[in-house]
């Protein structure tokens, strides 16, 4: 038996922000980028020889790049559910949750959104439940002192606040 098929609708718990990020990315691959890269193919192809021409390889594989994002972002939103406010719990940390957190390394405080992997970025302090810290703090209520092994050392971090 193949146990592929319980991944394969896995399902992706997103905020409305980051189901509406990803519809955006997947229309502009549909309609943009897919199209800029039929156009490079069309232009490498003028060049000569496609078995010597290193634009048309590049072409070729931005184009297997975007159609792969297609067919991953379609399977992401076919699975996805999107969580409504009233399921973002204010008692314990989980998707959806605005954490304020005491760093106490740095002694600062800082701000995560705690989210699914499909919407993770950390440039954004949106961290995902499958990170370390994101697996540190989740179900844990306000008040709790969490410590996280990482490459660098153990991070320790108080648990400040938990909004929607």
């Amino acid at each position: 038996m193949n146990n592929n098929n319980n991944n394969n609708n896995k399902e992706v718990l997103l905020t409305p922000s980051g189901y509406k990020r990803l519809e955006d990315e997947l229309e502009l691959l549909r309609t943009v980028k897919r199209k800029e890269a039929a156009e490079r193919i069309k232009t490498a192809r003028g060049f000569g020889d496609i078995s010597e021409n290193s634009e048309y390889e590049d072409a070729k594989k931005e184009q297997a790049f975007v159609e792969g994002r297609i067919l991953t972002l379609e399977k992401m939103l076919r699975n996805a559910r999107m969580l409504e406010n009233k399921e973002i719990n204010t008692e314990q940390v989980g998707v959806g949750s605005t954490v304020l957190l005491k760093d106490f390394e740095y002694n600062q405080e800082v701000e995560y959104v705690l989210v699914s992997s499909a919407e993770a970025n950390p440039s954004e302090s949106r961290i995902s439940d499958e990170s370390p810290v994101g697996k540190a703090i989740m179900g844990k209520p306000v008040g709790s002192v969490v410590e996280v092994a990482v490459p660098a050392g153990t991070l320790k971090y108080e648990i400040l606040g938990i909004r929607r």
